[in-house]
């Protein structure tokens, strides 16, 4: 290839780079990762050559899908690395998602499979067809698109969460200071007039099912939530309680400005049957 051919196909690549970065990041949920995946894909651009490729953007996003989805397979950690870490300008990757999806997909595509990941990504955000998905994750396109349909559930569910960034924060804090029996720290976190109810026998509550105020709700979980982990309980911040990798316990919190102002908990199978329940 000589140097004006490969000159011409760098400046082609370039053109493209916004949107494999962006596709990249939106896979990997790494700016440094998505890096990395972007420039392998020149890499191979550049040894291929133009006399190879038909359809520039279309190869391209099928070499970077794949090497992201090499990435995520061969992954043994995630980091899911905040949007605002980026120096991107904002036409670069910000503006790929409805600002209402976004704390979403941050928090869910994590827990998402691999091939699920990334056929969300591409054809809910990047409008690739499934026939091109097929390609890049060694699917039919039927599974494709229900490998996307899977991922999109999953996310709807997870939209309400975003509406209280700090949720996680709360809810970690609020796991740790039941576990040490912290009740200062609970009482932090709860406000004044919180409301705990519960479905079934989720917990043995009152004749009403339910227990009010701060003092009250943290006493009762003081000491408690030791198997509990963080999750989404049907798009609300909350926890969830597993044995042998069963759902025994899901609560769900309402949560604003920093504080707890309700808990919900289930626990029978009727009740944890109708939840979407999602660890994080």
């Amino acid at each position: 290839m000589s140097d004006t051919t490969r000159d011409g196909l760098a400046d082609r690549f370039e053109e493209n780079r916004p949107r494999l970065r962006a596709l990249a990041y939106r896979t990997l949920g790494s700016a440094a990762e998505a890096d990395d995946a972007v420039q392998e894909t020149w890499l191979r651009l550049d040894r291929a050559g133009a006399g190879e490729v038909d359809n520039l953007p279309a190869w391209l996003t099928t070499v970077c899908g794949r090497i992201c989805l090499d990435m995520l397979r061969s992954r043994t950690t995630r980091r899911e690395q905040p949007l605002s870490e980026i120096n991107d300008p904002p036409s670069a990757v910000e503006s790929v998602l409805a600002d209402e999806v976004e704390a979403a997909l941050l928090i869910v595509l994590g827990t998402l499979a691999p091939a699920e990941r990334l056929a969300f990504v591409l054809h809910d955000l990047f409008a690739v067809s499934f026939d091109e998905i097929a390609v890049v994750v060694g699917r039919t396109p039927q599974a494709s698109r229900q490998l996307a349909s899977r991922a999109r559930r999953r996310v709807r569910a997870a939209a309400p969460a975003a509406t209280e960034p700090r949720g996680r924060a709360v809810v970690d804090a609020f796991l740790s200071a039941s576990r040490g029996g912290d009740l200062g720290a609970l009482l932090e976190l709860l406000d004044p007039d919180v409301v705990l109810r519960a479905t079934g026998e989720a917990a043995r509550l009152d004749a009403q099912g339910e227990r009010r105020g701060a003092e009250v709700v943290a006493r009762y979980f003081a000491g408690k939530a030791q198997a509990a982990v963080p999750a989404l309980v049907d798009g609300a911040w909350g926890f969830a309680v597993f044995i042998g990798g069963e759902l025994r316990v899901a609560v769900a919190m309402e949560i604003k400005n920093g504080q707890i102002l309700g808990l919900t908990a289930a626990s029978s199978p009727a009740a944890l049957a109708g939840l979407t329940v999602t660890p994080l």
